[in-house]
């Protein structure tokens, strides 16, 4: 029997991607300073997109889900999911916002700006690690970076990168 030989992609094109692509690299980057802040958080409870999640929410006034989640860039129902485990917790409220009662915006309770407060260290010494991996200037380089990338247009990316 003899096998029919099948369409694929080449091997050069395989390892073209793999040394290539703009998101699987920033992927594999992001999965792992992900791994290194949950592991520093862990005694805490938190994850790091707690963490983030939780410092978006630390402000005077409290803000609507969509901000939010144009913020983290996710859409609303990862949100919610998102903050359902620090509701349960008791660290965030989530509310009928005073100004639209059609909108809903989130709080950190007394418990999540304690949580928080015990967080910001083991981020601060995690954070100084990792900056300490770059030369001067290239964390910011970084930052800027990928500021830019996370501005990009869901669709056509032409217009964006003029």
């Amino acid at each position: 029997m003899t096998m029919s030989r099948q369409p694929g992609v080449s091997r050069e094109t395989i390892l073209h991607v793999r040394d290539h692509c703009l998101c699987l690299h920033a992927q594999r980057a992001a999965r792992a300073l992900a791994r290194r802040f949950d592991e520093a958080f862990r005694p805490l409870g938190l994850t790091n997109g707690q963490f983030s999640l939780m410092m978006s929410l630390n402000r005077a006034e409290p803000p609507a889900m969509g901000r939010v989640a144009a913020f983290l860039a996710m859409d609303r129902t990862t949100l919610t999911a998102a903050l359902k485990p620090l509701v349960r917790r008791g660290l965030v409220d989530v509310v009928c916002s005073p100004r639209d009662g059609r909108s809903r915006v989130m709080t950190l309770t007394a418990s999540g700006r304690a949580a928080l407060a015990q967080a910001l260290p083991i981020w601060t010494q995690a954070h100084a690690e990792i900056e300490g991996l770059f030369a001067a200037g290239e964390a910011d380089s970084l930052r800027t970076f990928l500021d830019a990338l996370s501005r990009l247009p869901a669709g056509n990316t032409d217009d964006a990168l003029k």
